[in-house]
């Protein structure tokens, strides 16, 4: 995506945000021909200055276009269980990054492998055993400093399984890329994220 589609993205998801939480129709922007693809994407919220985390929601999966994928995840921020629900009052203060997503695949090789397979920075990952499932954006190793092997534990425990597991037979491991858009401040300007 260029940098256009990615204002549209961060004004959409904003625009749904705000009007979710504030009850106030917002209007969407113009939509570029892309935002008709299926696509998996993310919506993270973060307080600002500082980017303490204050919500994350997304589809993993192409499953939906894009129009409507963003539109959701963003309400779905807003309402992410792990904080109080957003309120009108907070719009002012938090900063929307878009994370859009490339199709999820197998890493193929033996486990013990993995690490010298993952790109920190570049790849996202997905950890899946039993009804357990755990994603974490490429971002995030970025964040936390986190090795290839310390981002596939931290993708275990973001499923509730013990670090390590990736290692066992019946756990599937996928990795994905992603595009990242974001505000430099609330209602700022958009500029493509750099992961690394």
């Amino acid at each position: 995506m260029d940098l256009k589609e990615g204002k549209a993205a961060i004004q959409l998801a904003r625009n749904s945000a705000e009007e979710f939480v504030s009850g106030k129709q917002v209007g969407r922007p113009d939509l570029p021909k892309v935002f008709s693809e299926n696509r998996g994407v993310f919506v993270s919220l973060h307080i600002y200055p500082g980017k303490e985390l204050r919500g994350c929601i997304g589809y993993p999966e192409p499953v939906f276009p894009l129009k409507k994928a963003l539109e959701d995840c963003a309400v779905y921020a807003c309402q992410d269980p792990r904080f109080p629900p957003v309120q009108k009052s907070e719009l002012g203060k938090i900063i929307f990054e878009v994370s859009v997503l490339t199709k999820p695949e197998a890493i193929k090789c033996s486990p013990k492998d993995y690490p010298k397979n993952i790109k920190i920075g570049e790849d996202g990952l997905i950890i899946r055993k039993g009804f357990r499932s755990g994603l974490l954006l490429p971002q995030v190793a970025i964040e936390h400093n986190l090795s290839p092997k310390a981002f596939l534990d931290h993708t275990c425990m973001k499923a509730g399984l013990p670090p390590g597991t990736w290692m066992e037979k019946d756990c599937q491991t996928f990795k994905f890329q992603a595009e990242i858009f974001g505000e430099k401040s609330p209602r700022g300007e958009i500029e493509r994220v750099k992961k690394s």
